[in-house]
């Protein structure tokens, strides 16, 4: 009398089973992670945007850059983020096309898949979501959603 061997069943349904639970257990954890270096990405484009504005103010402050671009009530801030990218002319340069750049190009929010980010002036209000065109004091994300931690995207 010989045996067959095999699976039954009910193994493969328990199997099948056990499979369906750790499969639903790690998918939401996929998206948090996907999320999570997203938010990443965006605290990292921030401070890239920020720190090139920073840049701008301080060497308009130390008298670095100057000329037309920079002109009277923009407090030395950058009057949009294009100026970061395609520069300032320099004060006392020997070459008279010499321009300071302060980023290579924009960068894209992560969260809204394009490079277009809120900005603020510097006589803007802290929570202002329009801009006055006259200066770029501050950026941010544009986008509606709300980070791992509870703080919407647009006060990061």
């Amino acid at each position: 009398m010989s045996r067959e061997r095999g699976v039954t069943f009910l193994e493969l349904i328990v199997t099948a089973s056990i499979l369906a639970i750790l499969a639903s257990a790690i998918l939401p954890l996929g998206r948090v992670t996907v999320k999570r270096q997203k938010e990443l990405e965006l605290r990292r484009s921030l401070r890239i945007l920020r720190a090139a504005i920073d840049r701008h103010k301080l060497a308009v402050d130390r008298g670095e850059i100057g000329g037309t671009e920079i002109e009277t009530g923009n407090e030395g801030y950058p009057a949009d983020l294009e100026a970061l990218v395609e520069g300032v002319s320099q004060v006392g340069a020997a070459d008279a096309d010499a321009r300071m750049k302060f980023l290579r190009r924009i960068p894209v929010d992560p969260m809204t898949g394009e490079a277009d980010w809120g900005l603020r002036c510097y006589q803007d209000r802290p929570d202002s979501r329009s801009w006055c065109r006259d200066n770029v004091y501050d950026v941010y994300s544009r986008s509606d959603g709300v980070g791992l931690d509870g703080v919407p995207y647009r006060e990061w």
